[in-house]
């Protein structure tokens, strides 16, 4: 009889992968551990009156702190995570084709291009994170004002009494996001190669569901009901992330003959696999950062002298800030921002990728396409086709808590729709755990087949 069994039994065995998983087990639990370090001049008797205010445990709030792991409502030094440092490197992913100049120094040495973009995305970072930290500080104290007539934090950077105080809270909360991102490092260098930020990522979405959980099972009346609920969406969501990530539209592809001796081999059938979903997550980042940006803006201008203009600032804020179900604007728009930028950001990933030309150095052709432009064109057309249901995909999971808290409603589940914010996890958080696992997986599974420990099959 055969018996087939999985290298995975000898993962504790290997000396080299025992201590990588360690190491990224002790980085991680130190980030978590500084993500419960408040930052300096919040005053805390205040946040927590914020926080038990109705404005306090708003949807907003929970949005902010859906990857996270609560430490923007806790007003931690990591409050921004490692998404100043995502930020940057979309940034110039964008820049990329847009520039010239930038576009030649990738395709002539691609190695030091990378070398260059990773320089550079770690300056862009920083200014990014003293912005995000900004905002954060803005809002928080505008929300706060509004709710008990009180700031958390005094901050004013030019002058005044507030000044010292100010610059060290902004420093302190730069350099969290940037202590952040060398964790994340170090798990890439040291632990699970090239899986640290979004690791770190991970954690945050991890620790922030327990506490989901125990919010939704605190009404004894709607509990296990809820509970069932629950369980339903995460495995159906989880089935439908596995799904589409893994969906491929294989284009037929021949390849040259090999050249054996004297002999000419016959030319070889292949495929290209080109990705339903080739942006990943990374469009529902860029567009609930780009619909964080107005809010932001308008916090700065909500205590104005001028009564109309503070009303229409706060208007802003509150249109961009209230993710309740009775907000289909914004809803809407999430959608279809979602949408435009996994076509724009497959496009620009696509293009990069530079098909066409690569297929025709191997002598490769796509049957009944001529080889070079005409050959990226065609495939083009084929990506953006197959990126539609990506794309409309990824925006379902964008407004996923939205559409569950209409269903609840209609259930007349109304006190249990305000707990949708573990649905926010279960969609947007859960397409970021499976692919995390996945990719963890994969590399651990290519550890050890480098190890020997591939596998195998015995006969007894």
């Amino acid at each position: 009889m055969k018996t087939t069994f999985s290298g995975w039994r000898y993962l504790w065995k290997s000396e080299d992968i025992r201590s990588k998983l360690i190491v990224t087990l002790i980085i991680l639990a130190i980030y978590r551990i500084a993500a419960n370090v408040p930052a300096p001049g919040v005053d805390h008797d205040i946040l927590a009156a914020f926080r038990g205010s109705s404005t306090g445990q708003g949807n907003f709030l929970g949005f902010l702190d859906l990857l996270s792991g609560g430490t923007v409502s806790n007003f931690s030094l990591l409050s921004m995570g490692v998404y100043p440092y995502i930020t940057a490197q979309i940034i110039l992913q964008l820049l990329i084709p847009i520039i010239p100049s930038l576009q030649r120094r990738i395709q002539e040495d691609p190695r030091e291009g990378r070398r260059w973009q990773e320089k550079w995305t770690y300056y862009l970072a920083v200014p990014m994170a003293a912005l995000s930290a900004i905002g954060q500080i803005n809002i928080f104290n505008s929300l706060s004002i509004q709710a008990i007539g009180q700031p958390i934090l005094p901050f004013g950077l030019l002058g005044g009494e507030t000044a010292l105080g100010s610059w060290a809270t902004l420093i302190a909360m730069t350099a969290g996001t940037m202590f952040a991102i060398w964790l994340g490092e170090l798990i890439s260098e040291y632990g699970v190669r090239g899986q640290g930020l979004s690791l770190v990522i991970f954690a945050g979405i991890v620790a922030q569901m327990p506490a989901n959980l125990a919010g939704l099972l605190a009404d004894e009346a709607t509990r296990w009901v809820m509970l069932a609920f629950t369980m339903v969406i995460i495995v159906l969501t989880v089935f439908a992330i596995v799904y589409v990530q893994q969906g491929r539209r294989n284009v037929p592809v021949m390849y040259p003959g090999r050249r054996i001796g004297n002999r000419m081999s016959m030319p070889v059938k292949g495929t290209l696999p080109l990705m339903v979903n080739l942006s990943g997550m990374i469009p529902l980042i860029f567009a609930s950062a780009i619909l964080q940006f107005p809010a932001i803006v308008a916090s700065y201008f909500t205590q104005s002298e001028n009564q109309g203009v503070a009303n229409f600032f706060l208007s802003v804020q509150n249109f961009f800030g209230a993710t309740g179900t009775s907000n289909w604007g914004y809803w809407t728009l999430y959608f279809l921002m979602v949408v435009v930028f996994t076509f724009f950001y497959t496009a620009v990933l696509f293009d990069q990728q530079n098909y066409g030309d690569n297929l025709k150095k191997m002598g490769a052709t796509v049957p009944g396409v001529h080889t070079g432009a005409p050959t990226q064109k065609y495939l083009s057309t084929v990506q953006r086709r197959i990126t539609l249901v990506g794309a409309v995909f990824l925006g379902l999971v964008a407004i996923m808590p939205f559409l569950l808290g209409l269903l609840l409603s209609a259930f007349n589940l109304a006190a249990a729709s305000s707990q949708t914010g573990i649905f926010l996890v279960s969609s947007s958080g859960l397409l970021i755990v499976v692919g995390v696992v996945r990719d963890t997986f994969q590399n651990i599974d290519a550890e050890l087949k480098l190890h020997g420990y591939q596998d195998s099959l015995l006969v007894r």
